[in-house]
């Protein structure tokens, strides 16, 4: 996959691990600009704050520390870069993780030590990449956005168009409360009570979203949000993108989605762990600590930005 091989050498256990390469994913283009993100105008996101760079060195830790019995750490791959290899597994091993898991970890006691899309979720908002269709509908009093990510977990997406105020804070859902209105020919969305179990590049209950939604042609969509997290960022950031319509001969039938990784992967995954536990425990195979489950993933996944 382009600028993600994060292989050591031929024939180790992450040269041959991983299901999806560069086939399997597009890469959304952004026009004459060299990023996705438009302000700051260097097009990188703003600093982290102190207390998050905090929060993420220690949910880092915690990953690397699970890591560190297993063939990924022995050959120094970037998989493990700031941490450090130890042949005994670590005793970090039955830790709960250091806030909700969101990402992939090298431990499977549970459906949620596995990634979101493991388990049929999918981080959602802001639409910073990983959607391949969206079907949005208008309605006199209201905005209904469809929106088809990865294998299958779709969702839906409700606008409230009444003017009516957010959720009481006490409320948190997982897509966010959108509460829209037009300025001109641009639909304004403005999404706050996230649920603190999503995650946007370490945002979490207190992300804030403003999208700004225009018809710029026939074909084409702009889409313009920014961000907002003072617990998280030193300012608010502003990423654009243009949305090409697709066919509508193409896409008149749509069918509902289906996961195939929760309804059957998920299972298997956490039975798979456990026979390798039941294994090991009667000196067959090796010790599962020491064996790299996330193939690398959780340090270079989940960057829809890249």
């Amino acid at each position: 996959m382009l600028g993600r091989d994060k292989r050591v050498e031929r024939g180790t256990e992450l040269d041959v691990a991983g299901a999806y390469n560069a086939q399997f994913a597009s890469v959304k283009r952004t026009g004459a600009r060299t990023s996705m993100i438009v302000d700051p105008a260097n097009g990188r996101m703003p600093p982290m704050t102190p207390e998050a760079q905090k929060i993420a060195a220690a949910d880092r830790q915690f990953r690397l520390a699970l890591l560190q019995a297993t063939e990924t750490c022995k050959n120094k791959s970037v998989a493990c870069n700031g941490g450090k290899y130890d042949p005994k597994p670590s005793p970090r091993l039955a830790e709960l993780a250091p806030r909700y898991n969101t990402a992939r970890m090298n431990r499977f006691d549970g459906p949620e030590d596995g990634a979101l899309p493991d388990r049929c979720l999918t981080a959602g908002l802001p639409e910073l990449g990983g959607v391949s269709f969206r079907r949005i509908v208008q309605t006199p009093n209201g905005i209904s956005m469809f929106y088809d990510v990865g294998q299958g977990q779709g969702w839906q997406r409700n606008i409230v168009m009444n003017g009516s105020p957010h959720l009481p804070a006490d409320i948190r859902q997982w897509y966010g409360d959108s509460r829209g209105h037009w300025e001109g020919n641009t639909l304004v969305i403005d999404v706050t009570n996230f649920s603190p179990k999503t995650d946007v590049q370490g945002s979490r209950e207190n992300l804030h979203l403003v999208e700004r939604w225009t018809r710029t042609g026939p074909a084409m969509l702009e889409y313009v949000v920014t961000i907002e997290d003072p617990t998280v960022w030193t300012e608010a950031w502003t990423v654009r993108q243009e949305f090409t319509k697709q066919s509508d001969q193409a896409n008149r039938l749509y069918y509902e989605p289906r996961c195939i990784e929760g309804n059957f992967g998920l299972p298997g995954l956490l039975h798979g762990r456990r026979m390798e536990d039941f294994a090991f425990a009667n000196g067959r195979g090796p010790d599962p600590a020491t064996r790299d489950n996330t193939h690398g993933s959780f340090v270079l996944d989940g960057d829809p930005l890249r």
